[in-house]
This record gives structure tokens, C-alpha cells and sequence, in this order.
């Protein structure tokens, strides 16, 4: 079965079409970093159009390079939520569009469950039931995937996604956006342990994630430096190549780095030996981050269970998992209608 999967929740224009949710025969993604970094992150209306203009094309490439057209197509996927609402309106518009003129079945896919899907596309031997922690600029979510959508969520963060942390610290150190990759970047030359930044717990949730006091524990940390050398400057203009305030800035993203993922990791262990499951997979943004992905593999290892991850292009937003998501849902009897529409809060299991 062809599925054309279409994505525009936030700054990634793509589509792909997917054959019987786990074979990608193409993957387009078109991203808008280069205009969003001039503004330190993503600005939403600069985002949906942006998804105007390059929507068809990347569409049409799809296509062509799957070696497919649009009647040779047995359904249509798309992302309808969550997500920027002007960016979301636009994939669903082109979505419902082709459906309508060329009387397919089309699919509403949730993000988070297309991220979680990503899993299946290079793990061939992945079927629920398995755990999946999903981190993202947006979502932090420990998830239990019960069967193909079905889920249990068991955490999730209560302020700051843990990409969202990684983009604010990286722009209070002068690295700018996007943070998640600048940040691993610089810290690959630094020391972990040079900083003690917390680890948060919710009390009373033992599962669900905190990264503002991390965040704020980092900014809290370069103004006692500041105050302590005397400067007027701001982190950001303080660095003098290396430094910031006499801090190496590496040591500081290397240590911020280390307590993300250690709450990210602790997290997905304690569910893991709870729940007894022999399987887990990591999805989203974050699950690019290599000392991330190392760090739960090896933790894995030592226990002896399971472990899965997209490859990192199949991490960040692309149409591929959304087509493979897709899949699933069109399987399980899911049809949309001309009524369905862009839903920015949507949260994981509704419909």
C-alpha cells in the first residue's frame, strides 16, 4: 500500500511516500533553518509561509523521485497535530486538496505517533508492545506503546521541553539556533563534570520530566559569574573565543548536556524496570543527540534489553514517519473527512 505522507507541523516542509509502513521509496524535507536563525528561532508566521511557497514542490519531488504520480497513490497522510497552527493549516490544505481531487482516503496523523513510528521504518522487527521516550523541541513524553495507536503515557514534561531547554541555554552562550546540535557540538570539546547542574524530579510524578529549573539554574549560573568578574556584559558578548567570564563555554554546554540527559535516561530506566519490558525506542529531535543515544544504549546493554532509534534524519520532522504512522492508522479503519482540521494542542490519543 502507497501512502503519500505530508509534514508541516513547524519549520520542515516534507513529503515522502511510504509503502506499507516500513519500506520509504522517497523522504523530502525542505528546512527553514537558515531563515530562522537570523531570528534565534522559529517565527511562525514566517513558517507558514514559507509552507506556502514550497509545499507543491517538495510534494511534487516526492513523487517523482519514488517513481510514483498521484494515481499510482492509495492514500494521503498528514500532520494535523500538534504543531505551529499557520504551519499545520498548510500541509492539511495540500493534504485534503489531493484527496478530494483524486477521491483518496485521507489520514489525520498525530506528531508525537509519527515520531514513535519512526521506529518501525529501519527496525523491521519492531512491534508493540515497547516503551518510547520521545524528545523534542516541543514534546518530552515517556510513552508505553501498547499497539499500533495505542498508547499509554506514563510522563511528560511540565514546563520546558527538553529541546526547548537546549535551544534557550544555547542562545544565552552565544551559540545561537538551532541549540539541540550546538550545544552537543560544543560540548564534545568540554568537561561534563566541571559544572553540578540539577537533575529534576516532579514530586509526587515520578515520570514526568522538568527542564525550566535547569535552564534557569544555567542562567542563574552565568550571572553569579558575571557578578563575580565584575563585567557588564551579557553572556553572549562576554565570550571571548573560549570563555565566558573565565568559563570555558565547552565545560558549560558539556555539563548542561550531561544533566538533560541523565533526567531523560534515569526516567526511561525507572519505567523500564517498573513496567518489566525487554524493549525501548527513542524518537524526535533530541534522539539525534549522540551522547544521548549513547548513553541509552549502553544502559540498555547493561541491562540486557532491547534497544531502537531512527536514524537521525528520520528523527527531526520529515514526512516518512508520518507515512508510516499513516499506515497503522488507515489499517486500524481511520478515514478523515473534508472536516478535518489543523488542532495545535492536540494531545497524544485523541482523534
Amino acid at each position: 500500500m502507497k501512502i503519500l505522507g505530508i509534514e508541516s507541523s513547524c519549520d520542515e516542509t516534507a513529503a515522502a511516500v511510504v509503502v506499507d509502513g516500513r519500506d520509504v521509496h522517497s523522504n523530502i524535507i525542505s528546512t527553514q533553518i537558515p531563515i530562522h536563525t537570523l531570528y534565534g528561532g522559529v517565527v511562525p508566521e514566517i513558517a507558514s509561509r514559507a509552507h506556502i511557497e514550497r509545499v507543491n514542490q517538495v510534494i511534487e519531488k516526492a513523487l517523482t523521485d519514488a517513481g510514483e504520480t498521484l494515481e499510482s497513490i492509495d492514500a494521503i497522510a498528514v500532520t494535523y497535530g500538534p504543531g505551529l497552527v499557520g504551519s499545520l493549516l498548510v500541509g492539511v490544505s495540500a493534504a485534503k486538496a489531493i484527496a478530494w481531487a483524486k477521491d483518496l482516503p485521507l489520514v489525520g496523523v498525530h506528531h508525537i505517533e509519527g515520531h514513535i513510528s519512526a521506529n518501525y521504518i529501519e527496525n523491521k522487527d519492531l512491534e508493540p508492545p515497547f516503551l518510547c521516550l520521545v524528545v523534542s523541541g516541543g514534546h518530552t513524553h515517556l510513552v508505553r506503546v501498547v499497539d499500533y495507536g495505542k498508547y499509554e503515557i506514563l510522563g511528560r514534561t511540565v514546563d520546558d521541553a527538553a529541546g526547548e531547554a537546549f535551544d534557550k541555554v544555547a542562545r544565552a552562550i552565544g551559540l545561537g539556533y538551532p541549540g539541540g546540535p550546538k550545544i552537543e557540538a560544543e560540548a564534545k570539546n568540554g568537561d561534563e563534570e566541571a559544572i553540578d547542574f540539577p537533575v529534576a524530579k516532579v514530586r509526587g510524578s515520578e515520570y514526568d520530566f522538568s527542564f525550566s529549573g535547569l535552564k534557569s539554574a544555567v542562567l542563574n549560573y552565568l550571572n553569579s559569574e558575571r557578578m563575580k568578574s565584575g563585567s557588564s556584559l551579557e553572556p553572549a558578548a562576554a565570550f571571548d573565543g573560549e570563555r565566558i567570564y573565565g568559563i570555558r563555554r565547552a565545560d558549560i554546554a558539556a555539563s548542561f548536556q550531561k544533566a538533560v540527559v541523565s533526567a531523560l535516561v534515569g526516567h526511561a530506566m525507572a519505567a523500564v524496570e517498573e513496567y518489566r519490558v525487554d524493549r525501548i525506542a527513542i524518537a524526535g529531535g533530541v534522539a539525534s543527540n549522540g551522547a544521548f543515544r549513547g548513553a541509552m544504549e549502553e544502559e540498555c546493554r547493561r541491562r540486557g534489553i532491547g534497544f531502537y532509534r531512527p536514524s537521525p534524519i528520520l528523527c527531526t520532522d520529515n514526512a516518512a514517519m508520518i507515512g508510516a504512522a499513516g499506515y497503522y492508522d488507515y489499517l486500524a479503519g481511520r478515514r478523515d473527512g473534508w472536516d478535518l482540521n489543523a488542532v495545535p494542542g492536540l494531545a497524544l490519543g485523541e482523534r
